[in-house]
């Protein structure tokens, strides 16, 4: 049997409630006996870096489940994530940019409702998270929720409460798992090889001085002077495909960021199918501006962490722009 590492940092699977609201508090191993099915998939271990909230997961964070991937690498086949649904997007798009081209699969999952609820998500959720990890033809990060497996640069959770929460924007889903079946998409299979392993590439530094905004009707363009105390990188969700507004001096404030060394992302605010800065007047402006970065069809999740991975590395907005513009683990679209 594969030995599988599972990776226990809370949420809402760890959660009970205790009058003052639901908190995180059960072990990893504690959630593990509550899946007795596992010892029939794998063989497992479990290490719990922080039993916390994800509404307070931060990129230190991410950093340390990195850490423990990273440590017992050589050790498993493969390894589970337990994290909480908030941010489970943001640290699934992280780890795919710090541990890339992984032979081995990393699955990040939680529950909607706790796994001592007796009508929780939560045991079937681990148990196929397992299973996808065990499995011989599973690699790079994914997210495994509500018998869905998802690339880790397009999961987004779509829904607060239903239990399937997370969907696959803008790619499809890597596989459906049926109870103890996996149906693979065909485009999105390749079975494990040893030769992959010096495909890896593995990644300890962010620059957290990244920021997101959304546009509104009306906004004032002084915003950006405000922020630019605090961030050298802004992500600006555009409205449309990728509409700035022409007045109040939006264009002149965007390409005083850029042109003095900040980094600027733009993209769409809309949910589906990506920006296209080249169709519309209010856009094209940008389209053509050295130094603006166009998001494509990633999600807002995926586009933080790149943009953190790629400043990280980088030494200048040359490096920047093509470190953003590889494509990893699926993460955008190209003609």
């Amino acid at each position: 049997m594969k030995n599988i590492l599972m990776i226990a940092t809370g949420g809402t699977i760890a959660s009970v409630e205790d009058g003052g609201g639901l908190r995180p508090a059960l072990t990893g191993e504690e959630l593990a006996c509550y899946v007795p099915e596992v010892a029939g998939l794998c063989n497992l271990d479990v290490v719990q870096p922080m039993n916390i909230d994800s509404t307070n997961m931060r990129p230190a964070d991410w950093m340390r489940i990195r850490d423990e991937i990273v440590r017992a690498y050589d050790a498993y086949d493969g390894f589970v994530v337990l994290h909480g649904t908030d941010t489970m997007a943001y640290t699934a798009a992280a780890l795919s940019y710090l541990i890339q081209e992984s032979p081995k699969p990393i699955v990040l999952t939680g529950s909607q409702k706790p796994m001592a609820n007796p009508f929780t998500d939560a045991k079937l959720n681990v148990y196929q998270s397992l299973l996808y990890a065990a499995d011989d033809r599973s690699r790079d990060v994914s997210v495994v929720f509500g018998g869905a497996v998802i690339a880790g640069t397009r999961a987004r959770k779509q829904r607060t409460m239903s239990f399937n929460a997370f969907s696959s924007v803008n790619f499809p889903e890597i596989a459906l798992i049926r109870n103890d079946r996996i149906v693979r998409a065909g485009s999105t299979t390749r079975t494990r090889a040893a030769s992959d392993e010096s495909a890896l590439r593995v990644y300890d530094r962010l620059d957290e001085r990244v920021c997101v905004l959304k546009l509104m009707p009306g906004m004032s363009p002084g915003l950006f002077s405000l922020l630019a105390h605090d961030y050298d990188a802004l992500i600006l969700e555009t409205f449309g495909v990728g509409g700035v507004p022409a007045y109040g001096g939006f264009q002149r404030a965007l390409f005083d960021w850029v042109d003095a060394g900040r980094t600027l992302v733009l993209t769409t605010q809309v949910p589906e199918e990506g920006c296209d800065l080249g169709v519309y007047e209010v856009g094209r402006a940008f389209a053509e501006h050295p130094g603006i970065l166009d998001g494509g069809d990633m999600t807002t999740e995926a586009l933080v962490a790149k943009t953190m991975w790629a400043r990280g590395q980088a030494s200048g907005a040359d490096e920047v722009r093509a470190l953003f513009g590889r494509v990893v683990n699926h993460d955008r679209t190209t003609a």
